[in-house]
């Protein structure tokens, strides 16, 4: 039953294959070819789910080995990144109820987005998304998981941007693909400290030897994942994120930042718990971090004024929750509370379109009366603690005012210096150019910008060309006449006189102490 492993995730993908295929060659093209993308995706989907639930019922049967090793992607020296997936444990459990809310969400897809412009190119992101969150929580390597990891964040990006003639929507998605980035940083760097102190980058072997690592090492490592985990998961400083993914279509909402994608920073953290029980540090950060992004979220989320909004700040404040858990050692209460909290997510973003229309009549739940009071508090929370401003100021703009610094540089110093050279209908072929002279063909060099270099080498490309040019028509391409035999004449006795110059004695004395200077 273990090989059913590597099916999970590959069905997904070869859906996302079968309609980029289908959408580049024209066959899946408007509302008429809606059905055949939506069997594609479904059934391969629901296929998927099948296989997950078989898996899962082997696993709690004890039928299954744990891994299952496909082959060998990459030797380098020491370095050996297997295909390998996990076929057991808290990773089996989430691929399946993942499986299970993809498939709900794809079915809400089908109405929600019919007739939309880009809807073939929705389902085949939802299914590429699909295939990269399952190899995420089923890869027996830091790699492959970091694989997943990627494509679910260019996902993230392409969906958020899935209106992308609006500039909100193009920005919001940039800012968000820039903030993961952050975190994927830190994720590589955990890679690397993994395979020099573990020497393989296999999750079994990181969480068999924990105890045989230093303090400093195990926490160096943990605290790399941690800090991926949060800027995943939407944590403090990260957490403004979440709230400009809201761009996209309610489904990519539902499926990224509700019920699959938010939590894999805590999968992560559980995934890794040999390692970070022994990181007192990276356990004290966990604690920290996610009670300070619970209290934020919620204040700030007593002050949202729409429905998807309020939902997201919950979302945050949960995912705080579940990381405070990890690190007090509540590793159980942190995995049961993921699964419940997709679930109610899942469902809450679903029906947020519906929601107003259901709750017409009903009085807003007024908050404490001791709160209320507090203005300033009012005022931090309508501005969610200027979170946005403060990474404008701290990040953006002194990477704005850097990059137009290199930018001017570039422009006013490098260009000038390595300038295009002038293409120069002066330096072709002097003979070319008298030719077409004499079939009448005039070269008016002075409007034709084309022929004038740019720039210092430019400049020097030029003059040297036309140099050559009026050596040539003067000297080479004409008879010698009476132009020739002056200039001959005039050059004979510059050439004279420089030598008479040069042999005057102060001028040979001054000569032989330079050289004696250069010499000695």
């Amino acid at each position: 039953m273990d090989a059913l492993v590597i099916l999970i995730p590959l069905l997904p993908f070869a859906a996302a294959i079968l309609i980029g295929i289908g959408i580049l060659s024209g066959v899946l093209r408007g509302e008429a070819s809606e059905n055949k993308t939506v069997i594609i995706a479904t059934w391969s989907m629901s296929m998927s789910f099948l296989l997950a639930l078989t898996l899962l019922i082997a696993d709690l049967l004890k039928k299954n080995t744990g891994s299952v090793l496909l082959g060998h992607w990459l030797y380098s020296d020491t370095l050996n990144i297997q295909i390998n997936f996990i076929s057991t444990g808290f990773g089996v459990v989430l691929a399946t109820l993942f499986a299970l809310l993809l498939v709900v969400i794809m079915r809400f897809s089908i109405n929600y987005m019919h007739r939309e412009i880009g809807f073939h190119r929705f389902f085949f992101i939802l299914s590429l998304f699909a295939s990269s969150m399952l190899l995420l929580v089923l890869s027996g390597n830091a790699v492959g998981t970091f694989f997943g990891w990627e494509i679910a964040g260019l996902c993230s990006y392409l969906l958020i941007a899935y209106a992308y003639h609006r500039p909100i929507a193009v920005i919001n998605a940039t800012r968000v693909f820039v903030t993961n980035r952050i975190g994927d940083t830190l994720f590589i760097l955990g890679i690397a400290f993994t395979y020099f102190w573990v020497d393989s980058i296999n999750w079994a072997d990181l969480n068999a030897i924990p105890s045989q690592l230093d303090k400093s090492e195990a926490t160096a490592i943990a605290m790399c994942f941690a800090i991926a985990a949060f800027a995943k998961s939407a944590q403090l400083p990260f957490t403004p994120w979440l709230a400009r993914a809201l761009e996209g279509p309610t489904p990519s909402s539902a499926i990224f930042y509700g019920a699959v994608m938010v939590h894999a920073g805590v999968y992560i953290v559980c995934l890794l718990e040999p390692l970070f029980e022994q990181a007192p540090l990276a356990m004290a950060m966990l604690v920290v971090v996610g009670g300070i992004t619970a209290v934020y979220s919620f204040m700030v989320g007593l002050t949202q004024t729409d429905i998807k909004s309020s939902l997201v700040f919950a979302t945050s404040g949960q995912l705080g929750l579940m990381f405070m858990a990890c690190g007090l050692g509540f590793w159980q209460l942190a995995s049961w509370h993921l699964c419940a909290h997709a679930i109610v997510r899942c469902y809450l973003f679903l029906t947020a379109p519906s929601l107003m229309h259901n709750l017409l009549g009903n009085p807003i739940k007024p908050i404490v009366p001791v709160i209320s009071k507090i203005r300033w508090g009012y005022i931090s929370s309508l501005q969610r603690l200027w979170l946005d401003q403060i990474s404008d100021w701290t990040l953006i703009r002194p990477i704005n005012r850097l990059a137009h610094d290199l930018s001017y540089f570039d422009d006013h110093v490098i260009d000038y210096i390595m300038g295009s050279p002038a293409p120069a209908i002066l330096t072709i072929s002097s003979i070319a150019e008298l030719e077409e002279k004499r079939l009448g063909s005039q070269l008016d060099n002075d409007i034709d910008g084309f022929s004038h270099g740019t720039g210092l080498a430019g400049k020097l490309t030029e003059w040297f060309a036309g140099i050559t040019h009026w050596f040539e028509d003067r000297f080479v391409l004409r008879d010698v006449n009476k132009d020739g035999i002056m200039y001959g004449r005039k050059l004979g006795h510059a050439a004279n006189k420089f030598e008479e110059l040069i042999l005057r004695p102060r001028y040979l004395v001054l000569f032989v102490l330079i050289i004696l200077l250069i010499v000695f």
